[in-house]
């Protein structure tokens, strides 16, 4: 492996699949749903849960929270999701240093209550990190549960985050599961990396690893990756590895779609989804049973035909105006989805009742003085945009922005014209867009990495 690392001049691995928190990869969102998280866990937002696909970048996640949380934050972590119940409460009493003795479950849950409590009265708080938290047992998923109701006059004693595949969105759906469902507060999803993120992805690896020269990996040799990998970084990381190592033996330093495809047929990737294959007999059924249906209406129309007896044209009076309407429904009867309605400066009102952080209000109001005088021709910076209710993720990327950039120019905005209720966060006010386009290239990196770009005052109204 020295010899591979010396060929391109690097000071590690820069691919291996282990997580490494520095080479944690902030871009692709992932440095906002990180802020995102702490805000959610340090401001007693109940359960929060973090999903993603296998190889997405969930445990390297979990990694970068143990190292981020403030020093006032005590984390227990749990990578054996397989615990029964009474060796959760067990594991976490270890964690606490809380001697079991074969205590019961309920004495054993007293202990850990006065134990978080003692830790709550000396200005701690502790979090529980659950990696691979789909794998659990339904009576460990209850424990969790229960847990989550140990709490002082004022707060939660234990804050609670799970690490998961999408196959715990499942389970969560389950009837019997909805008590632990209404008590998660905050969701993540850890989506795949898009195609444009992979070059990045692959850059930032190499440079965290030592690497000082162009980028070895030619413009197709990355796209084959994204479609190869869809898009998970342990698979780009799989994929990359082996290219090195396939670039390596051939004696060269760049790697093209060749060594791609050597890697390729030695990692042996299954598709994320697999697709059924097609299946024609019901549709021949369903085709068959419609054709005898119309033939049995035919069949009794021409009988009843014959039967029935002639019609005077006079019996026959054109329906007034009156009935023609009283057999109708009103227009404004027929039963319409629920809108969001919208209310002025862009903002909407939404359905339900969302509780926005202190910070998010702030720049709410700020973004209602601006835009009252805006000129529409002038340009600013959109910085983010998601959905109304993931209130801790804008929390956490406005506390975030806010020690980066400066917070009079911050602001958030309600808008429902994609049909959703959703939040911005915008910055600045430029009179071209070639200025918001220069502004935008002088943003610190963490807050580039969410892929900002300019837009117009006039987009807003």
């Amino acid at each position: 492996m020295s010899l591979y690392l010396e060929h391109f001049g690097l000071r590690e691995p820069p691919f291996r699949i282990t997580p490494h928190t520095d080479f944690f990869f902030s871009g692709a969102n992932r440095g906002p749903t990180l802020d995102a998280l702490i805000y959610a866990i340090t401001q007693d937002e109940g359960i929060v849960k973090v999903t993603g696909e296998v190889g997405s970048g969930k445990t390297m996640l979990c990694r970068m929270l143990l190292e981020r949380l403030p020093a006032n934050v005590e984390t227990l972590y749990l990578a054996n999701p397989s615990l029964s119940r009474q060796e959760i409460l067990g594991a976490i009493a270890d964690e606490l240093g809380i001697p079991t003795d074969g205590k019961a479950t309920h004495s054993l849950t007293r202990s850990l209550q006065d134990a978080l409590i003692e830790r709550y009265a000396a200005g701690k708080r502790v979090v529980m990190l659950i990696d691979e938290a789909h794998a659990m047992p339904a009576e460990s998923l209850e424990e969790i549960r229960l847990l989550s109701n140990l709490e002082s006059k004022a707060t939660k004693l234990l804050q609670i985050a799970l690490f998961a595949q999408p196959e715990l969105d499942e389970r969560l759906a389950a009837n019997d599961m909805r008590q632990l469902r209404e008590r998660i507060t905050q969701h993540f999803d850890l989506a795949p990396l898009k195609r444009e993120d992979v070059a990045s992805y692959i850059e930032f690896r190499l440079r965290a690893a030592g690497y000082h020269g162009p980028n070895p990996f030619t413009e197709s040799a990355v796209k084959l990756i994204a479609d190869i990998s869809e898009g998970l970084s342990r698979r780009i990381n799989i994929l990359a590895d082996k290219a090195l190592l396939a670039a390596y033996s051939n004696g060269r330093h760049q790697v093209d779609t060749a060594e791609i495809r050597t890697a390729e047929q030695d990692a042996r990737f299954s598709p994320l989804q697999q697709k059924a294959a097609f299946d024609a007999k019901p549709l021949l059924w369903t085709i068959a049973a419609t054709l005898l249906v119309v033939l049995l209406v035919a069949v009794s129309f021409t009988l009843g035909s014959h039967n029935s007896k002639p019609v005077s044209l006079e019996a026959e009076k054109p329906a007034s105006p009156a009935e023609i309407t009283s057999n109708r429904v009103a227009p404004a009867a027929r039963t319409q989805p629920p809108q969001l309605r919208p209310i002025e400066s862009g903002r909407t009102e939404s359905p339900d009742n969302i509780r926005f952080g202190a910070l998010t209000r702030q720049h709410l109001m700020q973004y209602e003085q601006w835009i009252e005088n805006a000129p529409r021709q002038h340009y600013f910076i959109q910085l983010l945009a998601t959905e109304a209710t993931h209130t801790g993720e804008i929390e956490g990327f406005l506390t975030r922005a806010s020690r980066l950039l400066d917070p009079a120019e911050l602001r958030a905005y309600r808008s429902s014209l994609s049909g959703n209720d959703r939040v911005g966060v915008i910055y600045g006010d430029y009179p071209t867009r070639e200025a918001a386009a220069a502004a935008m290239q002088a943003l610190p990196d963490s807050i580039k990495a969410a892929q900002p770009f300019p837009r117009q005052v006039s987009r807003l109204r």
